[in-house]
């Protein structure tokens, strides 16, 4: 009786695997597949697109379309600026992250709980688009590139993720350190951030790409199209781009172009971005579960 109920235990678990294998490979392939139909369509001749033949593998092989992108200056500097932008943001919010996460592990800090309490409260209510509106103008941040930078350099969700693995790291070896004479700065830097490196690669993959994506903030306090990140360019070119004015300006000149180039626009933002997910992935799964382990 034991081995048979064993047996169907073992059926029973093979099954629910391959359920959560199949269901795995659908959301991938449902995540994957307008990728590749975009990066298909970047790269077929106009003639295939404007019939519609073109699904998941190029027809007509053309690069017409990256030539542009890539000989004009506008989207090159877009792209420049994007990345010094996610650049500097990533290493901005990781230090305040960090700054901000490693004093709230210390008991001993006064008005701990309510500083978390309020730091909490931050993640469920905000002023809202116009006080922040509002709130920049007084600073004089609007028009500004700095605008793009301050008001996005900490994420309290992901603050907290760094919290609760700095309180996974065991006191003994804060307490033996501070009796050798470290001072606090000197266990953040000798033993807490050496051990939380799977944590902060993810953050800064979180950070990364959530600057990189962001356009939203530009399109609401930049007028100076100087400073546009490659997002908002795309938003604005792709938005309008039904205009006969914007689409001649912008050298869609036909309707098999047109559909070629937003393509390899699209295609042009995206790359970049995705190259950086390999040289983290080992961290990451690591780096959310022991993040999200300990409170």
């Amino acid at each position: 009786m034991e081995e048979t109920s064993r047996e169907i235990h073992s059926i029973k678990t093979k099954i629910g695997d391959w359920v959560i294998v199949f269901i795995c490979v659908l959301i991938a392939l449902i995540c994957l597949l307008p990728m590749v139909n975009l990066l298909a369509r970047s790269l077929s001749g106009t003639d295939y697109l404007l019939r519609h033949e073109v699904y998941l593998i190029p027809k007509g092989l053309n690069i017409d379309s990256y030539v542009t992108v890539l000989k004009d200056p506008k989207y090159i500097k877009a792209f420049v600026w994007t990345v010094f932008l996610t650049f500097v943001c990533t290493i901005l919010s990781l230090t305040m992250s960090t700054l901000c996460a490693y004093p709230l592990i210390f008991p001993a800090l006064k008005g701990r709980k309510v500083i978390n309490a309020f730091i909490t409260i931050t993640m469920f209510f905000n002023a809202g688009t116009i006080p922040n509106y509002l709130l920049m103008q007084r600073l004089n941040l609007l028009d500004n590139p700095l605008v793009l930078i301050i008001p996005s350099c900490l994420s309290v969700y992901n603050m907290i993720i760094l919290r609760s693995f700095f309180y996974g790291i065991p006191e003994s070896l804060r307490e033996s350190a501070e009796i050798d004479g470290a001072s606090y700065f000197t266990v953040l830097l000798k033993i807490y951030i050496p051990l939380s490196k799977p944590v902060l690669a993810t953050l800064a993959l979180f950070y990364a790409v959530g600057r990189w994506n962001g356009y939203s903030d530009a399109l609401m306090y930049m007028k100076n199209k100087d400073f546009y990140p490659l997002q908002l360019l795309m938003y604005n070119i792709l938005n309008n781009i039904n205009q006969v004015e914007v689409a001649a300006q912008e050298g869609f000149t036909s309707p098999g172009l047109k559909e070629s180039l937003k393509a390899a626009i699209v295609m042009f933002s995206t790359i970049p971005i995705l190259c950086i997910y390999p040289s983290l992935q080992k961290y990451f799964i690591q780096g959310v579960t022991l993040g999200a382990v300990k409170e």
